[in-house]
């Protein structure tokens, strides 16, 4: 039996939702604002699957990817010699994997800027590039501050980079993780310091920034105090802060606890037009919403950024974690945090999704039912069913692979349960154990067909009993013939 405090998922009906198209204007106004520094998410309703190979980069942790107008991703990462600041770029997400990496720029001999030079982020300022970044001293490794360079290229690859020096904050203390981002036409600054007077290795903070994007002006904000026991496990930790805004909202994720298994991602929300720099405004999650999961074998994921995928209809989630629990000695010290990359969903009530770490590989996709748009293929209890707003996110998502029977087949991996499949037993399917037989291979492999009802979508014909297809019937996924309309819209599904 599948675990069953695993399997329990909300099944409330979602509101209707309908679906359209972006146009390419729209697409185009989304990369102009990201670029610009605005990180405005794609759209509301549901968007086409995407498919890239996790991980994308080893040893790069703390990564930060911003798509920009000239058609480039670009990656930063922490390398974990922590002694430069690195920079590939490429047109998709999927390249960068093998994109040539650039050093731009290196720490200093001795002094300010000596050491440990973490978390790089890029950001397009004003027709300008600038990158935030945390770097301690030569004599003394742990005095770390925020810095910012600054390059006037059109290509951040080439020109020259300018350091602009330190971001001052009310106090000269540990600082670091800067961000920023732009709502309602103001520019803020967000990251992580720790305050005098409180017992914690960091909190978040928010300010307004000032002429220059790398000072910040007006009051401070205090968002976020560890004190949680998912932020307290190992350092009393909130660091990392980065920004999403959708659906009226914005929303802020920050990472927690110790940098091993422990690190997880929190997240703030507050309406876009509130006062941020008022912390009564935001709602904190008393809960990880993005944490270690052991069945995908996932470890510490944390230190996110967002992006947009290439159609520019898909959020990207972009973080870092480790395909393994123990570490010895310092996690800092372990080189092996990987950048990886992963779509983010989002419930009927336009709050995210993160769902789990999904497991090393290609990644999964959710099967959405061509005749009830906002119902999707899901295991509840070992049976396949489709059904409406499924905030157990990873309950829906599965990876296409290759075919347990061969044959140009394919097969349908569970994402939550790697090694159980959507197969069909007594004409029902079910989500199932591969126990290696010849009849578990020949129940668990699909012909893909385009969709009977709408050749966008695919319909899936049994290997073993041609002629029947997996389609939905009050409720439940069976394995049938289908002729009318109504069975062919029911044998449809839609990849997102």
């Amino acid at each position: 039996m599948l675990p069953p405090h695993r399997l329990t998922g909300s099944r409330r009906a979602a509101p209707g939702t309908r679906r359209h198209r972006l146009s390419r204007l729209v697409a185009a106004l989304v990369v102009l604002a990201v670029a610009a520094g605005l990180p405005v998410a794609g759209p509301a309703h549901a968007a086409p699957a995407v498919n890239y190979t996790n991980p994308l980069v080893n040893q790069r942790a703390d990564p930060h990817i911003v798509r920009h107008t000239d058609g480039y991703y670009y990656l930063t990462a922490t390398v974990p010699q922590y002694d430069r600041i690195v920079l590939r770029r490429a047109t998709t997400l999927a390249g960068l994997a093998t994109a040539p990496e650039t050093t731009i720029w290196q720490r200093h001999a001795s002094g300010e800027m000596g050491a440990h030079i973490w978390a790089p982020e890029i950001h397009f300022i004003n027709n300008r590039w600038y990158v935030y970044f945390a770097a301690g001293r030569s004599d003394d490794v742990w005095r770390i501050r925020m810095y910012v360079l600054e390059n006037a290229a059109a290509n951040p690859l080439t020109g020259s980079w300018t350091e602009r020096g330190r971001i001052t904050t009310p106090w000269d203390t540990f600082s670091l993780d800067a961000s920023t981002f732009v709502a309602n036409g103001v520019r803020y600054l967000t990251w992580a310091q720790q305050e005098p007077g409180i017992a914690t290795n960091s909190n978040v903070y928010l300010a307004r920034m000032g002429a220059n994007p790398w000072q910040i002006t007006g009051p401070v904000a205090r968002l976020v105090v560890p004190s949680y026991d998912w932020e307290t496990r190992g350092h009393r930790v909130a660091e990392g802060p980065a920004v999403i805004q959708r659906n009226g909202r914005i929303f802020l994720t920050y990472s927690a606890s110790a940098t091993d298994a422990n690190y997880c991602l929190g997240l703030l929300s507050a309406p876009a037009t509130a006062n941020l720099l008022d912390p009564a405004a935001w709602t904190r999650s008393p809960t990880p919403v993005f944490a270690s999961n052991a069945a995908t074998g996932q470890y510490g994921p944390g230190h996110n950024s967002f992006t947009v995928s290439e159609d520019g209809q898909s959020d990207i989630l972009v973080y870092h974690d480790r395909n393994y629990r123990d570490i010895n000695g310092d996690p800092l010290n372990d080189p092996n945090r990987r950048t990886r990359i992963q779509k983010l969903y989002w419930n009927a009530d336009g709050t995210p999704n993160f769902g789990i770490p999904v497991p090393d590989g290609p990644t999964p996709v959710r099967l959405r039912a061509h005749d009830l748009t906002t119902s999707y293929v899901r295991h509840y209890e070992h049976r396949a069913r489709v059904e409406p707003n499924v905030t157990n996110l990873a309950d829906s998502q599965f990876r296409v692979v290759t075919g347990l029977a061969g044959s140009g087949t394919v097969s349908l991996e569970s994402t939550n349960f790697p090694g159980y499949y959507l197969r069909h037993r007594g004409y029902a399917g079910y989500v199932e154990r591969n126990d290696g037989s010849t009849l578990f291979a020949g129940d668990a492999s699909f012909h893909r067909r385009p969709g009977l009802a709408a050749s966008a979508g695919i319909s899936l014909e049994s290997q073993n009993f041609p002629g029947r297809y997996l389609r939905h019937r009050d409720g439940l996924l069976q394995l049938e013939p289908v002729a009318s309309a109504a069975e062919l819209a029911s044998a449809t599904f839609h990849l997102e």
